[in-house]
């Protein structure tokens, strides 16, 4: 398909309010594009849309496990903006590290809801508006679509199941003019990160079973500019750190060597048995940038 021009254009971003979603709001604005920034906290939305620009930027409070919420939304835009062309459904959250057994299933449903039922959801919202438009659909997926989920399968299953919805729409927005991606980001600097990963001792040692090169991280900017420029190019697939781009191409390969090696790795199990050790040990609930509840109790946060 050809160049797609933001100039002029109207977007939706969800979870916008910081790390990648807000990033890629600011880069979406230097294209010449106006932006919905939507966030489950109003007053967020509205100081990050305040910060991007002064005019060209509106900032809305809506939960994307709300259907009513995100149609509000959409219809908001539209009237603000007069029409809606791209939509980014990059909210998202991740319950702590923990086995299938130890997940509380209060928080195992709110992951699934949140990353698979809410990107499905923004997408039932604006879809009428994308289609009369020639527009462009990013879902937010992960490298955990292709990875094995280990420690965090409700997030995995979410993303797996995020990257057929918008294989799917790909195909099927073609007929329309339309097209979708499906942004597969590995390890970006936000507050997820460090919440989700570095303040957990259990998970950061888990991660040392990938090689250090997979490590890399790259900062929301990265992750908000890939997204803006698989926009423009209308590019079925955007991978950073783009290394991860190989280990996608090859998961029928390397997925079952993997799988095999952490069955045999004794550190991994070593982790694994410490894991089930936690389990009933409610922490602190943290709710961030896709770092969320692992308490019946936990608010939602969609942000990532």
């Amino acid at each position: 398909m050809s160049r797609y021009e933001l100039t002029g254009k109207v977007a939706l971003v969800t979870g916008g309010a910081r790390g990648i979603g807000l990033a890629t709001s600011r880069a979406l604005i230097a294209r010449g594009a106006s932006v919905a920034i939507v966030d489950l906290d109003a007053a967020a939305a509205e100081r990050a849309a305040a910060r991007v620009h002064d005019t060209r930027t509106l900032g809305l409070a809506a939960d994307v496990t709300d259907r009513s919420a995100m149609q509000r939304a959409v219809a908001r835009t539209v009237e603000r903006f007069g029409g809606l062309d791209v939509i980014v459904a990059n909210a998202g959250i991740v319950s702590r590290v923990a086995t299938v057994r130890g997940t509380p299933a209060e928080s195992f449903e709110r992951v699934l809801d949140v990353n698979l039922m809410g990107a499905a959801r923004t997408v039932d919202a604006a879809l009428g508006e994308i289609l009369r438009r020639e527009g462009h659909v990013v879902l937010v997926s992960s490298i955990y679509a292709f990875m094995n989920g280990v420690g965090t399968a409700p997030y995995a299953m979410s993303k797996a199941a995020v990257e057929q919805l918008g294989r799917a729409l790909r195909v099927e927005l073609r007929q329309h003019g339309a097209s979708a991606s499906v942004a597969y980001f590995g390890f970006i600097d936000t507050e997820m990160v460090h919440r989700a990963l570095d303040s957990d001792p259990l998970a950061h040692s888990m991660l040392a079973s990938l090689p250090r090169p997979l490590h890399k991280r790259l900062p929301p900017a990265a992750a908000g500019e890939a997204i803006v420029r698989g926009i423009e190019r209308r590019q079925p697939r955007i991978i950073r750190p783009r290394r991860w781009a190989l280990i996608s191409a090859l998961r029928g390969i390397l997925g079952p060597l993997t799988d095999a090696q952490m069955e045999r790795e004794q550190s991994m199990q070593d982790n694994l048995r410490a894991l089930e050790a936690r389990t009933g040990n409610d922490p602190p609930t943290t709710a961030v940038t896709a770092v969320v509840p692992d308490s019946s109790d936990a608010k939602p946060h969609n942000v990532r």
